[in-house]
């Protein structure tokens, strides 16, 4: 037993230094949380709409779409915002938005404030939709094909460079925008 407590730091110190040499690996990110959705088949979902029609993946299927889950106490989501309206405004991205855990009449204030950018938005008051794909926290951005598959997922808020050297080229290539 003494000797298993003498070997319990040497255990605590090779643990450390294995996720160090991991974590310190060129190209290694930390910002970025793997995702086991990705080509897999978007989780079905049927949300009611914020303003009118709801939204569900049978009815975004059929050509590529990115789905941001959002939410108006969400201070990164402010921050990625505009992103969002430039996308809509200028590259015309299907953008359709998923309220997360957010009170309806939050959600319409923040869109009626800063602009709406998605083509419809759905409710997720419980955040059962946002649990089946997998979010961690919100702002999160799913690339989806024509055949309902996630290809890209993006934690955080987007960036420009993120936008132009990823999310643009990969709905290019789906045959999107």
């Amino acid at each position: 037993m003494k000797r298993a407590l003498y070997l319990l730091p040497v255990l605590l110190f090779l643990g450390l230094a294995g996720y160090f040499v991991l974590a310190l690996q060129p190209g290694y990110d930390p910002h970025v949380l793997p995702s086991v959705m990705i080509d897999k088949e978007a989780p079905a979902f049927s949300l009611a709409g914020l303003s009118g029609d709801g939204i569900s993946r049978e009815g975004l299927k059929g050509k590529p779409f990115v789905v941001n889950f959002f939410a108006s106490w969400c201070v990164p989501c402010r921050e990625e915002h505009p992103l969002l309206m430039r996308l809509s405004e200028k590259e015309h991205i299907p953008l359709y938005g998923i309220a997360y855990k957010d009170r309806p009449e939050d959600s319409r204030r923040l869109l009626t404030q800063f602009g709406n950018p998605y083509r419809a938005v759905g409710i997720d008051n419980d955040g059962r939709a946002g649990l089946d794909f997998g979010v961690y926290g919100v702002p999160e951005t799913y690339l989806v094909d024509g055949s309902g598959h996630i290809r890209k997922k993006f934690t955080g808020p987007m960036t420009a460079q993120q936008v132009q050297q990823e999310l643009l080229p990969m709905l290019k290539d789906l045959g999107g925008s």
